[in-house]
């Protein structure tokens, strides 16, 4: 497999605070219909919080590119929802080793593997298809059409659609307010510590202290990382990237013997 590289991608040595919660410096923000400019403040700085209104779809994204880091993402859903997504599960999303030309390829996100943030689906890997396709292998249980991450489960490699997470919910529906009986999702209003671990191919979702996803082989290992705005209102207070520490293999509680 030939990785797809970004030039002067950094690893960090020690803690880089990529949000100053003053202003976005460091990072661009991007719209599919309004391209650079933001004419209805999608993106803001507010007590120290980044707000994403979800107005409009697109994305706010770092300037660098990054690979081989262990980035911690606190964030809380606001209460504002817009169409046509105003009756839907809120949504969002995590983009790492973002790679391509903003509006190319796809009109609104780069091309890179999505750690989503959806009501109920949190924590799922979305494959971002770009100019290219990115891929990623895990392994998984199969429930009719749906994919869920389970430790020693069969081998799946993909190049568009999208892992489940262990726990999602298999009657999950698109609707405001969703939660699934094994969700670790934070109710609306208070904080989530999403964590993404990118270790060369490797890409482990942590959320709230439970691994909820794990996959290897990814076509993609370094990159910009671009958090989306997609019709939901979410605030962030931290983003950090950290060096990488030893940790376990990921196991899911419904992990199969190997």
């Amino acid at each position: 497999m030939v990785s797809v590289d970004a030039p002067a991608a950094v690893s960090p040595a020690a803690p880089i605070t990529l949000f100053n919660g003053k202003n976005l410096d460091g990072w661009y923000t991007w719209l599919r219909e309004h391209k650079y400019e933001d004419p209805s403040k999608v993106f803001t700085v507010v007590d120290g919080q980044l707000r994403i209104s979800g107005e409009h779809w697109g994305g706010v994204t770092t300037k660098g590119a990054y690979r081989d880091y262990h980035l911690i993402v606190e964030w809380r859903y606001g209460g504002k929802a817009w169409p046509p997504r105003e009756a839907k599960a809120r949504d969002s999303g995590i983009l790492v080793h973002a790679v391509g030309e903003d509006g190319v390829g796809h009109p609104t996100w780069l091309e890179s593997v999505e750690s989503q943030i959806i009501e109920g689906g949190t924590g799922d890997f979305i494959l971002v298809g770009g100019v290219g396709k990115p891929s990623l292998t895990t392994e998984v249980r199969t429930l009719g059409k749906e994919t869920y991450w389970q430790s020693g489960g069969e081998p799946m490699t993909r190049d568009s659609g999208r892992f489940n997470w262990w726990g999602r919910d298999p009657e999950w529906k698109d609707e405001l307010g969703f939660r699934g009986p094994k969700d670790v999702e934070k109710p609306v209003g208070e904080w989530n510590v999403h964590e993404i671990i990118a270790d060369g191919d490797k890409i482990t979702c942590i959320l709230n202290g439970t691994v909820v996803n794990h996959g290897y082989n990814a076509s993609h290992t370094a990159g910009k990382i671009q958090i989306q705005s997609e019709g939901a209102e979410l605030f962030l207070r931290r983003v950090e990237l950290r060096p990488i520490r030893a940790k376990p293999e990921p196991r899911s509680p419904d992990a199969l013997s190997r």
